[in-house]
């Protein structure tokens, strides 16, 4: 049972499950000091001998001839600036003098069960009498009147510490917030590696990994959105950390705007992480009486290796961050037009592909981008959400009705945060657009970013996407959002309030996320950002599942999916079969192998079906079929990373077990053949060591602990070497033939 004590006499926060601790403590100039995160530690009544002092040369004391006690070298939780600490703060405060230095002591705390909310951002929550408790601890500067709060919340079941500050003006005076992190730690070490993700567009979260050193290493955006670029996500492993085995911290921020992640190196080796806001282009004003809270960061242990970590965050977003009826509900198998069709379709066209997906056994059509106004093309009608009836003469109303008559779910793409200035929206609010007063506005693909920081702008759009969602038959939409802000300026804001912007800016996304999920409830929501440009743990408290990456290429989807996996579970991830030659990369893929590669996710179509084969269509009848019997192993399961693409030459293995370890579904995915390769094993993992499976390709029988250990033999690959056809066994030079090909094995439980 999770729990948090408080040693008195060395005021001490103990904060423990079963598998972990957190230890901090108030130090004697009342600051919070961080002692511990890792494994679980038994209780004991003090932890003060992890708290190390010494003098110091070419430093500064708090306190008049003490030479034990400075800022500089004692490990924190939320530190400032300025008061003998010469690192990177958490936080900075500027008072109406000019100063910028600060005192926050400790006042008082809380122990309480459950987790608050956190108002007009996305958190993690709790559920139930005892699935979680949290520490509140109250700072207070006397000299400025202003209270900042540092919360803590600990799961029983989950290997995570969830993380957020708020910062309260009780006082007379303006204050000028500059940075405000969701947390800092310092660590007693650097001995680690750090581990990102990175990438671009079509190319989404591609893993980095590289050692620390002195300095400062971090990732970060100012876009306006968390960016295809870097993901709000860090991870600090020893070196040698695996997959399974290896100690992992991992910071994963709750957020969808400009952020910051970094690591910061001192001479003394020892590392200070931050996570948070992106203090380029921010700043908060909080007059007397008003406050401002941080996004959440989830901090994760782990001693099992980067599988260990990622699962935590699997199992924490899946249950603890994604909201509603579609919390652990299987995602429905869709087919989206866009590929299929671009924007040049009608009603009759749409029909005729809903049709022949119903025949297949796909369950959602999604209707994308050019339903709307008078879209022809990129560069008209965003703005204006009320049907084309040139396309639909019924509206998308009335087609909504003749998808849902033939069996099938119905599904609607917007871009409600941009607009086109050849839109009748524009027109009437050309003042809506974010624009700089007297500079010239950028485009990007034709279109402008709605100003979201003015409620005006965000009641408007609500209001015209009810109205269709309220008329039609809808069960899913398609957020999309295809380019990043430029210009940032609020119109309806202060010339002192402008460093508040991009920050206004993502409330007001979230705030129509929540009016559209209270009146819509049962709608499931996909976000969007030009493929994976705002893939974060924030959009998964509104959206439960985001579409990875404009690029549907399979080869290229293995490495976006496996990156994506790091942090983010596979229900989440978006993931469609598409037409070959691809339309990102013109590469030619077999069917199989598309599907093999987007089984791995929230799976659909993304074609026109009446332009298959027959055989082609047999085959996806099938796929379907497969995927259908599995999906909530494949969505819900624990999934483990065997093969790593970015170090083997795009090769990739995983795997993905059932929670009473009875079923495993195995997929193996061979990018480039090579000549006379060697023989190929995997080594499993999450089995039940005494339990007889059988494969479901070729009817063999194995142990779980020969499957983990000894490992499993995949199918022979071609050699070069010809063979006489008789000579071709189930298992030999010839299965496995050529570029670009998969296998997955389904092992069952003999009893």
């Amino acid at each position: 049972m999770a729990q948090i004590k408080f040693n008195e006499s060395t005021r001490e926060f103990h904060l423990q499950n079963q598998q972990i601790s957190y230890i901090i403590c108030i130090l004697e100039n009342g600051q919070i000091g961080h002692l511990y995160f890792g494994k679980r530690l038994t209780h004991r009544e003090s932890f003060q001998h992890f708290l190390q002092m010494r003098t110091q040369s070419h430093t500064a004391y708090v306190y008049e001839n003490d030479f034990l006690f400075t800022l500089d070298t004692i490990r924190q939780e939320y530190p400032s600036y300025g008061t003998t600490d010469f690192r990177e703060p958490a936080y900075q405060i500027e008072q109406e003098n000019g100063s910028r230095i600060t005192g926050f002591a400790y006042k008082s705390h809380r122990i309480f069960e459950g987790k608050n909310g956190l108002k007009g951002l996305p958190a993690a929550y709790a559920e139930g009498e005892h699935d979680a408790v949290t520490l509140e601890i109250v700072l207070e500067d006397e000299l400025i009147e202003t209270e900042l709060i540092l919360s803590y919340t600990i799961y029983d079941n989950y290997d995570a510490v969830c993380r957020s500050s708020r910062f309260v003006n009780k006082g007379c005076q303006k204050l000028k917030l500059t940075r405000a992190m969701s947390m800092s730690v310092d660590l007693y070490d650097s001995d680690y590696e750090m581990i990102q993700l990175d990438g671009a567009w079509s190319r989404e979260r591609h893993i980095t990994r590289r050692k620390l050193s002195g300095g400062i290493q971090a990732v970060s955006s100012a876009r306006g959105a968390s960016s295809a670029d870097h993901n709000p996500f860090l991870a600090l492993c020893r070196p040698g950390t695996t997959e399974e085995a290896g100690e992992v911290l991992g910071f994963c921020l709750i957020y969808s705007g400009n952020f910051l992640a970094q690591a910061e190196v001192d001479r003394y080796e020892t590392v200070r992480v931050s996570l948070g806001i992106n203090p380029f282009e921010f700043y908060w004003i909080m007059g007397p009486g008003e406050e401002f809270q941080t996004p959440e960061a989830a901090m994760v242990y782990s001693s099992q290796g980067l599988n260990g970590m990622s699962q935590v965050y699997h199992d924490l977003f899946n249950q603890r961050l994604v909201r509603g009826i579609w919390r652990n509900r299987e995602r429905p198998i869709l087919l989206n037009n866009w590929e299929a069709t671009y924007f040049q379709f009608d009603e009759e066209k749409i029909l005729e592909i809903a049709g022949k997906a119903k025949a297949l056994g796909v369950e959602l059509l999604v209707l994308d981008d050019g339903w709307f106004g008078k879209r022809d093309d990129a560069g008209s009608s965003l703005g204006d959400w009320y049907s084309d009836r040139d396309k639909l003469p019924h509206g998308v109303e009335g087609l909504s009705e003749k998808i849902e008559a033939m069996g099938l779910k119905f599904g609607l793409w917007f871009e409600p945060e941009m607009i086109n200035k050849a839109s009748s929206l524009y027109r009437e609010h050309e003042e809506w657009v974010v624009k700089t007063p007297g500079r010239p506005v950028s485009h990007g693909r034709n279109q402008y970013v709605l100003d979201f920081s003015n409620p005006e702008v965000v009641d408007y759009i609500y209001n015209a996407m009810e109205k269709v969602l309220r008329n039609s038959k809808i069960s899913y939409i398609k957020w999309d959002m295809n380019r990043n802000i430029t210009e940032a300026y609020g119109g309806t804001l202060t010339a002192k309030r402008q460093g508040e912007f991009f920050h206004r800016y993502i409330l007001g996304v979230y705030d129509l996320y929540e009016r559209l999920i209270t009146a819509f409830p049962e709608i499931l929501f996909e976000s969007c950002a030009s493929g994976g440009a705002r893939f974060d743990a924030g959009m998964l408290f509104y959206a439960p599942q985001a579409w990875a990456s404009d690029d549907t290429d399979a080869a290229e989807r293995i490495k976006i999916q496996y990156g994506t996996s790091l942090a983010y579970p596979v229900a989440s991830i978006g993931a469609h079969v598409s037409a070959a030659p691809n339309h990102q990369v013109k590469r030619n893929t077999s069917l199989d192998f598309r599907a093999n590669v987007a089984f791995f996710g929230a799976f659909g179509y993304e074609l026109d079906p009446n332009e298959m084969t027959p055989e082609e269509q047999e085959e996806v009848k099938e796929q379907i079929r497969f995927y259908k019997k599995y999906r909530g192993l494949i969505q819900f399961g624990r999934f483990y990373r065997l093969k790593d693409p970015f170090l083997n030459q795009g090769d990739a293995a995983w795997m993905v077990v059932s929670e009473d370890r009875k079923t495993a579904l195995i997929a193996w995915y061979k990018v480039l053949a090579t000549p006379n390769p060697k023989l190929k094993k995997l080594l499993l993992k999450g089995l039940d060591p005494d339990r007889m499976y059988r494969c479901s390709r070729d009817g063999e029988t194995y142990y779980g602990d020969e499957l983990m250990n000894m490992g499993f033999l995949m199918d022979l690959e071609f050699t070069g070497s010809s063979v006489r056809k008789a000579e071709i066994t189930k298992k030999n030079s010839g299965v496995d033939a050529g570029d670009f090909t998969s296998h997955l094995y389904v092992l069952e439980s003999c009893g």
